[in-house]
């Protein structure tokens, strides 16, 4: 049986490889969603600083990736994120922006827990996301 972290990872996996064909809108509609569940408990700035420590942690594996640290609004927040997906091939596109969301998402499980987590990507993202990565791995 799949670990909860397994099963998170397997979640954001499939969320991103939704539309393969359309994958940098698809990873920017669910940094979108998330920050709009996340800023409404732990305000912009705390958003902005998870976001930031995620992209310096994957910096090493993806040095290309140009990605905004301010405080903007919603609508530019990942700008610089889409510039950056748009100008990989789509295989690197996915690696990169699969593991910008699980090193984000697993910092916040690790700062909030995992019920808290699942129930905030539940909110954003829609139970049948979830539920679409826990029955393929069981």
């Amino acid at each position: 049986m799949a670990t909860l972290k397994e099963q998170r990872h397997q979640t954001i996996k499939n969320a991103i490889l939704r539309r393969p064909e359309a994958v940098v809108d698809v990873s920017i509609h669910l940094w979108q969603r998330l920050a709009v569940e996340l800023i409404s408990i732990i305000g912009a700035d705390g958003f902005d600083s998870l976001f930031a420590r995620s992209a310096h942690l994957n910096g090493v594996a993806f040095p290309w990736l140009l990605l905004s640290h301010s405080s903007q609004q919603s609508h530019a927040r990942f700008t610089g994120l889409k510039i950056s997906l748009e100008s990989r091939e789509s295989n690197e596109a996915i690696v990169a922006s699969t593991a910008l969301l699980i090193t984000f998402i697993d910092i916040l499980a690790l700062l909030i827990g995992e019920l808290l987590t699942t129930r905030i990507l539940r909110s954003a993202w829609g139970d049948d996301t979830l539920d679409i990565a826990v029955k393929e791995i069981q």
